[in-house]
């Protein structure tokens, strides 16, 4: 699809380029009365926490469609939003992130011909770290109250048991960039339609214009859920070669029939079509299964395949070459010998230093793959000398010598139960004396305050002690020797440690997994893990 002719399009054109494929609109008429005196200005944002993946183009061919009708659009790199989210981007990497994210970002619109002559890159902390600015968080942080500030950040702020306080000034931050960015539209998922209304409603209590806002739908991921950077499978990376990108299309969820929670049809409707599929989208089959069908529009996609006329392994050969073509040009330009250094100093494997930059920067960064979590078993068990709730276990976790380890777990299981018994154990932690017993480990439990229960995690049936426990996306992975207690490592992740409602061990919605399948709990559903 070209660009518009700025002169001869009207403005009605333009608001149907702008809003076409959103999900939601607040402020139209503001964007109207804007559009008939002149062109819009619009921004957006990304925090620089994860590697950018392939439902980056999700908001890229909306960016297209900004540019498309004349706006002057802003990207900003949010170095200091990912920090306060959870520190999900270390201090560290934050500059070497933000000359990632600049340089993936420029290729996805390069590799989908966007006229960027209106489009310019800023970095929040360009900014963000002014007089100015830090006089207006306190301005800001002195209207909001806590819960606006909580509720606004809800589906945005990375959620925790024990929330830091900067995941409160993160929607505040988010509202004054309007206003910093000089803008009259803010663009982003529908997930921040309560920073959007936050926004709306108290940047005019600071003396600022109330901005409209566009909102995408939430695109689901390839598992089903909501893509993600932290969950490997849900998502393809914008350099994965041609045979990974076949690898996670053949494992992504695409159900016969299913139209709403299906990854791959949402990826046509928002990215393949707007970007051009003028001469209709192909989809091959062979002769024994009536040949080749084209589609002209989405919509004759999706009721095929809601009628199961076409077969999801049809739909996905479809979407393969187009996915392999909109990454050519990315994984071409990232072949450059200082393009590849930065990646490998931006994402640097868990538990290592960056090569030249700061040491120990990686180290910092919260991954689960960091916890060395292995299947014991309980070749002894006693009753604590010195207290009366605590078992001394000797457990064996693949090391030859048994480790001893002390639990709490006398008030809630019986010894005769403990005794041979599998169980999940934390090797990393550092070794600590309980009542005069050095501990060299944790037994990992399922636990509930009310009525109080605390259940030991399950093995799959015939695992062996010493099998490395993982979570599903952070597989390969280095453990830290040691877990830094100062740092509070074990802390922070495991307030993300659950059990499902089906009693299933997870740490961010992904499962904690051995070869021969899931950790589970007894009973216990949305119980915390400690």
């Amino acid at each position: 699809m070209g660009a518009i002719n700025n002169s001869d399009s009207t403005w009605q054109s333009k608001l149907e380029l702008i809003t076409r494929n959103l999900q939601e609109v607040l402020g139209e008429d503001k964007i109207t009365t804007i559009l008939k005196d002149r062109d819009l200005k619009v921004y957006w944002g990304t925090a620089i926490t994860g590697r950018p993946h392939i439902a980056y183009f999700v908001p890229m061919s909306k960016i297209a469609d900004f540019l498309r009708a004349g706006c002057e659009v802003t990207i900003l790199f949010a170095d200091l939003h990912g920090y306060l989210d959870n520190q999900k981007a270390p201090w560290e990497l934050l500059a070497l992130r933000t000359q990632y994210y600049e340089n993936v970002i420029k290729q996805m619109l390069l590799s989908i011909d966007v006229p960027l002559d209106k489009l310019k890159f800023v970095r929040g902390t360009d900014y963000q770290l002014s007089r100015e600015y830090s006089l207006d968080v306190y301005r800001m942080s002195s209207a909001i109250t806590e819960h606006d500030a909580k509720k606004a950040g809800a589906e945005v702020v990375k959620q925790v048991e024990h929330p830091l306080l900067s995941g409160l000034l993160y929607p505040g931050l988010q509202a004054l960039d309007e206003e910093y960015l000089k803008v009259d539209a803010q663009f982003g998922g529908v997930d921040q339609r309560k920073i959007f209304t936050m926004s709306e409603k108290y940047l005019p209590q600071l003396g600022y214009a109330k901005r409209a806002h566009l909102m995408n739908p939430m695109v689901p991921g390839l598992t089903g859920g909501k893509m993600s950077s932290s969950e490997e499978d849900s998502k393809i990376d914008l350099l994965d070669e041609p045979a990974v990108v076949k690898k996670k299309l053949k494992k992504a969820f695409c159900e016969p029939g299913n139209i709403t929670e299906n990854g791959i049809l949402s990826f046509v409707k928002h990215v393949i079509f707007p970007l051009g599929a003028q001469e209709g989208f192909l989809v091959p089959r062979s002769a024994d299964h009536g040949g080749d069908l084209t589609f002209s529009t989405f919509e004759e996609l999706e009721q095929a395949f809601a009628k199961q006329e076409i077969h999801p392994g049809d739909l996905k050969a479809a979407v393969e070459p187009q996915i392999n073509k909109l990454l050519a040009p990315i994984i071409k330009t990232f072949q450059d010998p200082k393009l590849k250094e930065l990646t490998a100093k931006a994402y640097p494997p868990p538990g290592k230093a960056t090569k030249g930059g700061a040491a120990g920067a990686a180290s910092d960064e919260l991954v689960p793959s960091r916890l060395d979590i292995r299947v014991g078993k309980i070749v002894d068990v006693q009753n604590h000398p010195e207290a009366d709730s605590l078992y001394v276990e000797k457990i064996d976790v693949g090391e030859g010598v048994p480790r001893t380890i002390v639990s709490g777990l006398k008030n809630f299981v019986p010894i005769e139960e403990m005794q041979n018994r599998d169980v999940i154990v934390l090797c990393n932690l550092k070794p600590a004396k309980m009542r005069g017993v050095e501990s060299c480990g944790m037994v990992l439990c399922a636990s509930v305050d009310e009525p109080r229960a605390v259940e030991p995690l399950l093995a799959p049936e015939g695992s062996a002690p010493g099998e490395r426990v993982f979570v599903e996306g952070y597989e390969n992975g280095t453990p830290d020797d040691v877990l830094n207690p100062k740092k509070k490592v074990w802390e922070k992740l495991s307030a993300d440690l659950k059990t499902s409602s089906q009693c299933e061990a997870q740490w961010q919605g992904n499962p904690l997994l051995t070869k021969l399948g899931k950790i589970t709990s007894k009973s216990l559903k949305s119980a915390p893990i400690k």
